[in-house]
């Protein structure tokens, strides 16, 4: 990318950690007395504040981005993938990347989603400003960075660190849009931490290998359309049926529950599952949708049956960027909607 700025490193005996800044509040400082916060401290500035960092690692920064993570795209991302590859390529032990925390879960999962590689990436950010009273920025950089360059990082695929909790990207999720300790992984909780500057990790997710390669998602160059609707008490078809009039090239939808709808969307939904590929997410934030416990029109069983597939434990917003990604490499509408289900652990 032409934006990009890298720091020069001197010579070390230190592993080499790459750091990828893409913006976001770590990076975040007001403009003026009176204007809000922006993304303008660049990654030079962020391992600077941070003096603790030349005892764990050489780190290497480069400024990818300098935007809020709501700006973050998916060809953003498959091209960060890209980047990582040539850093551990030439010698990166591991990878950070820091970015606002509004999307890094997203960000993340669609990274793991292409990463193939065993050399640690972890993505960490701040709930609050670098100004701000007990800024966490530096704090989650110094171990992200500790995690990066650990030997029981290796083979994780990504993860995020916040809060000196480590979160396997696949399942964590913001779940305060302010507090420090805002991430967590609904079900399963962190599979490890760091303390007194040692990484500690008691528990390794059940899956080793990405789902789709960078190779066959190419440059993205026309990202698919995929909607995403949250259904809630009372709803009618209209939403629907103005996802079906924007040809879409596919759906997601966060049923109530364990993946449930009202009737009247049946009729809409079963019609968009014979075009394009119509996933279900449960908007509960927690658990998997159901497969075979509910029988009245607009349960998980009428649904399935209809041609919706179940996404498992995915939320919404990651059943969406697997389903993008999916589409983006090829697959045609059944097969993109298996590997999304797949990847949720979900059943048809």
């Amino acid at each position: 990318m032409d934006h990009r700025t890298e720091a020069a490193a001197a010579p070390s005996s230190l592993p080499r950690v790459d750091l990828l800044a893409l913006g976001g509040t770590i990076a975040s400082v007001p403009g003026s007395r009176d204007a809000g916060a922006l993304p303008t401290v660049g990654a030079d500035a962020l391992v600077a504040a941070v003096p603790a960092l030349a005892e764990v690692a050489d780190v290497r920064a480069t400024q990818v981005l300098q935007v809020p993570s709501c700006e973050v795209t998916v060809p953003d991302l498959v091209a960060l993938v890209a980047t990582m590859r040539a850093a551990v390529d030439a010698g990166a032990t591991g990878v950070v990347v820091t970015q606002g925390t509004d999307t890094l879960e997203e960000a993340a999962f669609v990274v793991d989603l292409l990463w193939d590689r065993p050399e640690p990436v972890v993505f960490t950010g701040a709930l609050r400003t670098p100004d701000s009273p007990g800024a966490d920025g530096p704090a989650n950089l110094l171990a992200a960075v500790r995690v990066a360059v650990a030997e029981q990082a290796r083979g994780l695929g990504v993860v995020a660190v916040l809060n000196d909790e480590v979160h396997a990207a696949r399942l964590v999720r913001k779940t305060h849009s302010s507090n420090p300790a805002a991430f967590s992984s609904p079900g399963a909780g962190p599979f490890g931490w760091v303390s007194e500057g040692r990484v500690a990790v008691v528990t390794r997710p059940a899956w080793s290998s990405p789902a789709l390669s960078l190779e066959a998602v190419g440059a993205v160059e026309s990202v698919p359309r995929v909607a995403l609707v949250r259904v809630g008490l009372g709803d009618d078809a209209h939403l629907l049926e103005a996802v079906e009039a924007a040809s879409f090239d596919g759906l997601v939808v966060e049923g109530v529950g364990g993946g449930h709808v009202p009737r009247a969307l049946v009729p809409v939904l079963a019609r968009l599952a014979g075009r394009i590929p119509v996933l279900l997410a449960s908007r509960t934030g927690a658990g998997e949708t159901l497969t075979r416990t509910y029988g009245y029109p607009g349960a998980e069983i009428d649904l399935l049956g209809r041609g919706l597939v179940g996404v498992g434990r995915l939320d919404g917003a990651k059943a969406r960027l697997a389903l993008v990604l999916a589409l983006a490499s090829g697959l045609d509408r059944t097969s993109a909607a298996d590997l999304v289900a797949l990847v949720g652990g979900g059943a048809r």
